[in-house]
Formats: C-alpha cells, structure tokens, sequence
C-alpha cells in the first residue's frame, strides 16, 4: 500500500510541475498554492470554471478537456488498484489538450 502511494504522489507531483505554471498564466494566477494532489485538482477545476464563464469557444472546449482531466485526477487519487498509472496518464493527456486549446 505505501509503494502505491509513493508511486502516486511522485506522479501527482510530475503531472503538478509540468502543468501549474501554464494553467496559472492561463488563468492570470501568478502564484499559485499547489502543494498537495488536491491543490493540484482545485487549479484545474479553477481553470475549467474559468474557461466554462467565456465567450469563446475554444475555451469552453478547453474547459472540457479539463473537466475530464480533473475527473480522472480524482479518480487516480481515490484508486487503491494499479490503475493509478493509466488514470493519471489519461488525465495528462486531457490538460496538454486543455491548455493548447486554451493558448
């Protein structure tokens, strides 16, 4: 159970590291408070929320793709099972989506 953990936070942290600079610049948030898994998610659900309000399409798609990622965020967080990896791999892929839409 501990390894499952580590794996997790670890992979929690690369996923927080490579995308809450670009989700904070998108939002106009120049420094963000990401220091736990559920920060991380609360970010993404910020930018959804964000994207969902606007007048533009593009955003409101992006706002989707972050829904998901955020889902499976979640899902990943709440998963005791090995699937963490393709939860969280999935979630990755939803905010390089997400954010390209968005720039």
């Amino acid at each position: 159970m501990a390894v499952h953990s580590k794996i997790r936070t670890d992979t929690f942290t690369a996923l927080r590291e490579c995308f809450t600079t670009d989700l904070a610049a998108l939002i106009s948030d120049p420094s963000p408070r990401v220091a736990t898994p559920n920060d991380f998610i609360g970010l993404v659900e910020e930018a959804r929320d964000v994207f969902a309000t606007s007048g533009f399409s593009r955003w409101q798609d992006a706002s989707e793709d972050l829904d998901t990622a955020a889902s499976y965020l979640t899902c990943a967080l709440a998963s005791l099972h090995g699937d963490q990896h393709a939860l969280l791999a999935q979630a990755r892929t939803y905010l390089r989506n997400g954010i390209a839409k968005a720039n």
